[in-house]
């Protein structure tokens, strides 16, 4: 039967030896964070994840959240784990001091996000949409709404969502009519409806903050004229003590595909009170503080049920038999061999192996962005983060999410019909990583944001920084003999990946078409790409431990793998993109 043990070897590996944690940590402000602390921190809360979340995974999903007169009833067990989690402190890890958390960097957080969300991700959603109205809150509130809510936020007391979609309009967000209009005693009444609201109704706190995109009266048209607004579940004396029910209510949660112990909720605000977060008509900007988390944490899910996925899959193939190997039986003492001998077995594992270390480097070194972006002493190395994270942000949610996708659905396939019922817990992960795609802005316009909005608006000047360090990793790893022929082939990709967006940007003079028609071949090759980058430094690090190491032996052998055998996609997104968008727009409407 399937069980979940957090993967710390392969967590430290890439924090370690791979990042150097604690060095990026002793030079952006968390000096208190060593190795021997952050092992500690990942212990405990590994334990909590193997012991209290996973064993809900399967009976939440099964069970799901039940809705009663605007009430959801999450789970049984998501209360007391719920408790327990914030008994011991684990909501405010990252918070700041100031505000009764922490302190420690969001980049732990992200790590702590993987531990949680492969234990239980439909769980680990009340949690995480929490800290991403936080983010927000702490850099657009006034100094009156971060004293009230963010101490309760970060100590799990109350917990937060957004607010975004409306029934007509799902990414378009100027397209949104919840009004907001102005109260005599400054605040505002919010009045319209919002649908898909993760976790907008529960039982697992006392109180609930939304943040809601509203149009203020007069408020120009178009995603000009919105403004961001904190809306309470339940109004609040200035100790913190519940007073009466705000105008917000849940009037049904959503039949979903997966996800089930996560509650999906239309929300109804009836002329309820607000306080306006920012300033007026710049609730967008104030909204991407915490949505741009929110995209990092959606990227997580696909790694998340990919490693629960691939754990599954490997300790199945290792002890169901079926048939002999192709050169004689590996166990002739056994009936048959363990499926694990089968070389089509061992491309779908090393294919899920791969892409989930390639994923886990990748988002963690992203998460690392965030911290050099916020508490580096050194102003240009702030403005590198930033610029960074404006390509990295769109590829980690894009890329990880579709290959997580793919590594769940391999998961089922490796269990075979095994995998296809509910026993084994492979077609739930395949079912709730599906929405990871889509929530958050899908792929597709996660696309159109990395190719549009960030490459060919700045002329690639955002992709600068990025370039030379990939490049630099690439001189250095072609003087290492062994390495030398993946250094190489990752060369000819950088220079392409340059030349195609140049190429892209020709084309769309003449036709804006092409920037879309081009966006997820790209996005795609960015992501095998930069997997290419990280390899080559997981190999590297592994090349400088003893080869007779384990661990490094295997991290070697997958490198091997990926580079023969995964990276090739990236040349097949190079030849898609020489296409132009004729064999995408030139057929008819009604040819559909």
């Amino acid at each position: 039967m399937p069980s979940y043990a957090a993967p710390l070897n392969h967590i430290n590996f890439v924090l370690d030896e791979v990042l150097g944690y604690s060095q990026h940590c002793q030079a952006n402000g968390s000096t208190m964070l060593d190795t021997t602390t952050k092992g500690a921190i990942l212990e405990g809360i590994a334990s909590f994840a193997e012991e209290q979340l996973y064993p809900l995974n399967a009976s939440g999903d099964t069970q799901g959240c039940s809705w009663n007169d605007g009430a959801v009833q999450t789970p049984k067990g998501y209360q007391q784990a719920y408790q327990q989690f914030m008994t011991d402190g684990w909501p405010g890890l990252s918070a700041p001091v100031a505000q009764g958390g922490q302190g420690l960097p969001e980049s732990l957080g992200v790590v702590i996000t993987e531990i949680l969300g492969s234990a239980n991700p439909a769980w680990y959603m009340y949690t995480g949409l929490t800290k991403g109205a936080t983010l927000a809150l702490e850099a657009h509130g006034s100094t009156e709404l971060k004293e009230h809510y963010l101490p309760r936020m970060y100590s799990g007391q109350w917990s937060g969502t957004m607010c975004l979609t409306e029934p007509h309009c799902g990414s378009d967000l100027g397209l949104l009519k919840t009004r907001a209009s102005l109260r005599p005693d400054g605040r505002y009444a919010i009045s319209g409806t919002k649908i898909f609201i993760s976790a907008g109704e529960h039982d697992l706190t006392s109180n609930i903050v939304h943040l809601v995109l509203a149009r203020a009266d007069a408020a120009p048209s178009g995603t000009q004229g919105l403004t961001l607004f904190l809306v309470p579940k339940w109004l609040t004396d200035e100790q913190g003590q519940l007073r009466e029910r705000n105008a917000v209510h849940c009037s049904s949660i959503e039949h979903k595909m997966g996800m089930n112990g996560s509650s999906t909720c239309v929300m109804n605000f009836d002329g309820a009170q607000g306080y306006l977060v920012g300033e007026l008509n710049q609730g967008l900007r104030c909204m991407f503080t915490m949505m741009n988390h929110a995209r990092l944490t959606t990227a997580m899910q696909g790694l998340c049920m990919g490693e629960m996925a691939y754990q599954t899959a490997a300790a199945y193939a290792k002890d169901r038999l079926q048939m002999r190997s192709l050169k004689g039986p590996q166990f002739p003492e056994l009936p048959a061999d363990p499926i694990l001998v089968h070389p089509d077995v061992r491309r779908m594992l090393l294919t899920m192996k791969a892409l989930n270390l390639g994923n886990r480097a990748l988002a963690y070194y992203t998460a690392l962005q965030m911290d050099v972006a916020e508490s580096s002493p050194d102003p240009s190395k702030q403005k590198a983060a930033s610029e960074q994270l404006a390509i990295l942000t769109p590829i980690c949610k894009a890329f990880i999410t579709e290959t997580g996708i793919e590594v769940t659905s391999l998961g089922v396939q490796v269990l075979g019909g095994h995998g296809y019922i509910k026993e084994w817990g492979q077609e739930q992960l395949m079912r709730d990583c599906r929405i990871a795609s889509i929530y958050e802005g899908t792929t597709g316009i996660q696309a159109l944001d990395l190719l549009g909005r960030k490459v060919l608006a700045s002329q690639g000047s955002l992709l600068s920084g990025l370039k030379q360090m990939l490049q630099t990793q690439i001189a250095e790893t072609q003087q290492i003999p062994t390495l030398a022929t993946h250094a190489n082939r990752q060369a000819r990709l950088v220079e392409a990946w340059q030349t195609i967006a140049q190429t892209i940007a020709l084309r769309a003079r003449d036709n804006a078409d092409e920037i879309g028609a081009a966006s997820v071949d790209y996005l795609m090759l960015s992501g095998y790409i930069l997997h290419g980058h990280f390899w080559l430094k997981m190999m590297r690090s592994a090349l400088a431990e003893p080869t007779d190491a384990p661990l490094q032996q295997s991290i070697l052998h997958t490198g091997e793998f990926f580079f023969q055998r995964l990276l090739l996609r990236a040349d097949m997104h190079l030849a898609t993109l020489q296409a132009d968008a004729t064999t995408l727009m030139s057929p008819l409407t009604e040819h559909f």
